[in-house]
C-alpha cells in the first residue's frame, strides 16, 4: 500500500509542477504578446518566448509520460494485490472446508468411541457375572470395527488437508511437478 501512496504523491507532485509550468508559460506568453505589440515583429523577445514555450511544452510532455508510466505501475500493483487477495480468500475457504470435514470426522469418532466404551462396560459386567452374551460380544466387535473405520476416515481427512497444503506450497515455489509423486489423488481414492 505504501508504494501506491508513494506513486499517488509523485503523480500529484508532477501534476502540480505541470500546472505551475503552464501558468508560467501563459504569463510569459501574455507578457511576450504585450511586448511584441510594442516591439518590432520578429524581435529577440518573441524568439525567447517561443523557445521558452517550446521548452515548457517538452517538459510538459515528459511529465505526462512520467505520469502515465506511474499510473500504469499503480494499476499493475493494484491488480497484483487484487489477485493476491483473491488467492488468499480461496485458500481461506479451502481451509474452512477442511476444518469442517475434520470436525465432522472427530464428532463421528467421539460418538463411536462412546458406543465402544458402553459396549465394553456391558461386556465386562456380563463377564463378571459369568454370563457370556454373544450379542454383547458381537456388538462390541462391531463398535470396535466402526471405531477403527471412523479413525481411519479421520486420518484420511487429515492427510487430505496436509496434501492440499503441500500442493499449495509447491505451487507457490514454482515447481511444476513433484517427482515420484505420481498422479494427484486423495488417499480416499485408494480404497
Amino acid at each position: 500500500m505504501s508504494e501506491i501512496s508513494d506513486f499517488e504523491a509523485r503523480i500529484t507532485a508532477a501534476l502540480e509542477r505541470i500546472g505551475r509550468a503552464v501558468a508560467v508559460a501563459e504569463e510569459r506568453a501574455e507578457a511576450a504578446t504585450e511586448t511584441a505589440s510594442d516591439a518590432p515583429v520578429g524581435g529577440i523577445a518573441s524568439e525567447e518566448a517561443e523557445a521558452e514555450i517550446a521548452r515548457l511544452h517538452d517538459a510538459l510532455e515528459e511529465e505526462k509520460s512520467a505520469n502515465s508510466q506511474l499510473e500504469e505501475r499503480v494499476k499493475a500493483i493494484h491488480d497484483r494485490q487484487e489477485s493476491h487477495v483473491a488467492a488468499l480468500e480461496e485458500e481461506v475457504e479451502t481451509l474452512r472446508r477442511q476444518l469442517m470435514d475434520h470436525d465432522r470426522e472427530m464428532q463421528k469418532l467421539r460418538h463411536v468411541n462412546t458406543q465402544l466404551r458402553n459396549n465394553n462396560a456391558a461386556l465386562r459386567a456380563a463377564n463378571a457375572e459369568g454370563v457370556g452374551d454373544a450379542g454383547l460380544i458381537d456388538a462390541g466387535l462391531h463398535a470396535e470395527v466402526e471405531a477403527l473405520r471412523v479413525a481411519r476416515e479421520s486420518d484420511v481427512t487429515e492427510l487430505d488437508a496436509i496434501l492440499t497444503e503441500l500442493r499449495a506450497v509447491v505451487s507457490r515455489h514454482g515447481a511444476d511437478e513433484v517427482t515420484d509423486a505420481g498422479p494427484e489423488r486423495s488417499p480416499r481414492e485408494e480404497y
